[in-house]
């Protein structure tokens, strides 16, 4: 059988190492792209190499960007991740839905920009990636039509494209699934979440915080699943 070369972008984090297996599940052959992009989490890098051998990806590439120099997030600049005791806390009370500090400026545009360029060279014609819209921090390019624009942009922007001899896929398969639907779709497909991290602030050991919106949103997709979360927080 003909190889199915996919670029999935991979954190380390419960999102995409679910949408790693996925790619698998489907018959991909996934290549694994992470970035080193100056985020104070950088614990997540571990993570990410430690997701991409369980899982037998044909290829781990860590590409190194500093986003640090603009600066614009808590993930990337010195401003502390806000904590926050409940999800409750973590939405403007107006609004109900605002963006957060921990949110990086452009930062899906980029590593898809990435993705595009490392689909072009193994000659894959499907990137998948972890965005949802249903429990996330409402950051503006995790939405549906953010996707959809950038799918058809994609296929302006390379040679491949332009010549006909690719039509890129953008695959986002958990964009309408909670984070409970994604933990049992792990689940039923063998994802060790043991070996993942999301935590945007942890300690010197790697444990999580238990605090930070990416926490709160873990925590309640297992319980709502009915299960353990197997990281290690602080204090636990």
């Amino acid at each position: 059988m003909a190889e199915r070369p996919a670029i999935v972008l991979l954190s380390g984090g419960l999102d995409s190492t679910t949408v790693l297996a996925i790619a698998k599940d489907q018959g991909y052959t996934p290549y694994a792209l992470s970035f080193r992009y100056g985020q104070r989490h950088s614990v997540e890098l571990e993570a990410s190499k430690r997701v991409a051998e369980a899982q037998g990806v044909a290829r781990h590439v860590i590409a190194d960007i500093d986003l640090r120099v603009f600066g614009g997030s808590a993930l990337t600049s010195d401003i502390d991740v806000p904590k926050h005791e409940s999800l409750d806390d973590t939405r403007d009370k107006d609004t109900g839905n605002s963006v957060p500090i921990t949110y990086v400026p452009a930062r899906n545009t980029i590593f898809l920009s990435f993705a595009l360029a490392y689909a072009e060279t193994v000659g894959a014609s499907d990137i998948f990636t972890g965005v949802t819209a249903v429990d996330y921090s409402g950051y503006p390019d995790c939405r549906p039509e953010y996707m959809e624009a950038y799918e058809r942009m994609a296929n302006l922007a390379t040679r491949a494209g332009v010549e006909g001899t690719q039509r890129l896929k953008l695959h986002s398969p958990l964009i309408a699934m909670s984070k409970a639907d994604i933990v049992r779709e792990g689940l039923r497909l063998g994802v060790d979440y043991s070996l993942t991290s999301s935590c945007y602030d942890p300690d010197e050991q790697g444990r999580a915080c238990g605090h930070c919106e990416t926490c709160l949103l873990r925590l309640k997709g297992f319980a709502e699943a009915g299960v353990t979360d197997p990281v290690q927080y602080q204090g636990a």
